[in-house]
């Protein structure tokens, strides 16, 4: 909601918009206040249910050092900056809005359902203090129910949604907003709050291996990566794939956070491709998948915790002690399948897996392993620094064959013949699976099928070293196409909005 009234003091929430350049929030708290303060809350809601060792957590706190320099330069005030506090946000915000004398809070919209019903509690604390809440949209280029079909229905399709979202966009979309020349409205923090950003250890937690992962933090860190990105841009769409090459642009968990601006990242992938760059046109793609996601939460909230196509709910799924055992050695990488395996001690490892990877690791989960899609959702979402809500759901609907656009559920990855394409030589299981390093090219992507010898010369024991499949997947898809077979008995029309 815009705001055309004027307040003497406003309070800005940082939340998924840990910047200073280009944030809608921020600028329109600028743009209506006279004075405005700024704030983030490390929200206990959240963090009471983490473990100590968090790399988000952690990444965030780094992020906020940066941010609370970056306030106190904007705004020309060594006072100036960051209220950082460590609190149930729905009780703390209200207080804090009291205690500065603020007569209104700006926050950029969040849309995960946990955040949305976050958002009201603080909406009605406020107003009984008698403190207007405003948000506005930030994280994406279109929200909610912005992009329709000619019906006025959401899209439940990507191709055509894209097609309509490319003809929509337009530069007062994509235009920045600066806050440069509103920035003497930044006011100095009360002396009693006038303290750095809390360590992890003050809030609870411990250090993690983001600083030997080398992930760049904060703004800058964000800024960096795309600059390097924008350098092999044109040839993202031929490297995109292959999990050993730098293809991908880093950026998923600066978006997650909102260090980059979305608005930055499309206008440049508009101008390459414009310009005749074929990558740049492929990513462009990825970023309106990323509003598309965002567009199912909204308008389909059913897949938060059901299947979008409500027919696949009436799947069966494994279940019992051999279940949770063919879980646990996907999670822990001991699947016998080096490609999968490999995807998990990634993911374990750095808080990050490729996108092949996550289709590949994910297919087999549900299709060789025959296990609820959301069982992987889950360990998704405590393991990738980048998990959100949407896209995450999004991709594991998309492997699972319940969501929108989704493969087809007879169209099911062989994880050997995945592996021999976009890993050929190797490369990315060697660096993931040392033991299996002196296999040859031919042998790594399936040891189990390696003659003895050069099992033996590889220094590899199936069984000891390295496990035996935990599935044939020829098995598993047969098992998989009569588990899907209920599917073609029932056709459950989407709810209606």
């Amino acid at each position: 909601m815009n705001t055309t009234q004027n307040f003497e003091t406003g309070l800005m929430w940082f939340r998924r918009d840990l910047r200073v350049v280009d944030n809608a929030a921020l600028h329109l708290a600028l743009s209506h206040c006279a004075r405005v303060h700024c704030v983030f809350v490390f929200d206990r809601t959240i963090l009471d249910k983490l473990p100590q060792t968090d790399r988000r957590v952690e990444f965030i706190r780094e992020s906020l050092v940066e941010l609370d320099a970056s306030l106190r330069q904007l705004s020309g005030r060594a006072g100036a900056g960051l209220i950082v506090r460590h609190a149930v946000v729905s009780d703390e915000l209200p207080r804090l809005a009291a205690q500065l004398q603020a007569q209104a809070v700006f926050a950029a919209r969040d849309y995960e359902p946990q955040a949305l019903a976050r958002d009201e509690d603080v909406r009605d604390a406020l107003a009984q203090a008698g403190c207007a809440f405003f948000t506005c949209k930030d994280q994406v280029i279109f929200e909610g129910r912005e992009i329709l079909t000619q019906s006025g229905t959401p899209y439940g399709v990507f191709t055509p949604y894209k097609n309509n979202w490319l003809s929509r966009v337009a530069p007062e979309h994509l235009a920045p907003h600066d806050s440069t020349p509103l920035a003497q409205r930044l006011v100095e923090r009360p002396p009693e709050w006038q303290q750095p950003v809390p360590s992890l250890g003050d809030i609870g937690f411990t250090v993690t291996n983001l600083a030997s992962l080398k992930i760049p933090t904060g703004e800058s860190g964000g800024q960096t990566l795309f600059e390097a990105f924008f350098e092999r841009m044109d040839d993202y769409h031929a490297t995109r794939d292959f999990p050993a090459v730098k293809g991908p642009s880093y950026l998923g968990v600066h978006l997650r956070f909102g260090t980059v601006s979305i608005r930055q990242l499309v206008r440049i992938a508009l101008q390459r491709q414009a310009a005749g760059s074929a990558g740049a046109a492929v990513w462009l793609s990825e970023l309106v998948w990323r509003d598309f996601y965002f567009a199912i939460l909204a308008n389909f909230p059913h897949v938060a915790g059901r299947a979008f196509k409500p027919e696949y709910d009436a799947i069966q799924w494994e279940s019992g002690p051999r279940a949770n055992e063919l879980f646990a050695a996907w999670c822990e990488g001991r699947t016998g399948y080096p490609l999968v395996d490999a995807a998990m001690a990634q993911i374990n490892q750095t808080g990050y897996m490729h996108n092949r990877l996550r289709m590949v690791a994910g297919s087999f989960l549900v299709k060789d392993l025959g296990l609820d899609w959301r069982w992987g959702e889950r360990y998704f979402a405590e393991k990738l620094n980048d998990f959100d809500l949407s896209a995450n759901n999004g991709g594991w609907q998309w492997v699972a064959s319940s969501g929108c656009d989704a493969q087809p559920y007879f169209r099911i990855f062989n994880p050997v013949s995945q592996s021999e394409k976009f890993d050929p030589q190797g490369k990315f299981i060697r660096r993931y699976l040392p033991q299996l390093a002196k296999l040859s090219d031919k042998a790594i992507h399936a040891p189990w099928l390696a003659k003895p010898l050069e099992l033996q010369m590889a220094g590899v024991a199936l069984g000891q070293s390295y496990p035996q499949p935990v599935v044939a997947h020829d098995v598993a898809r047969t098992k998989t196409l009569a588990r899907y077979a209920v599917v073609k008995k029932s056709s459950v029309p989407l709810p209606q909005i």
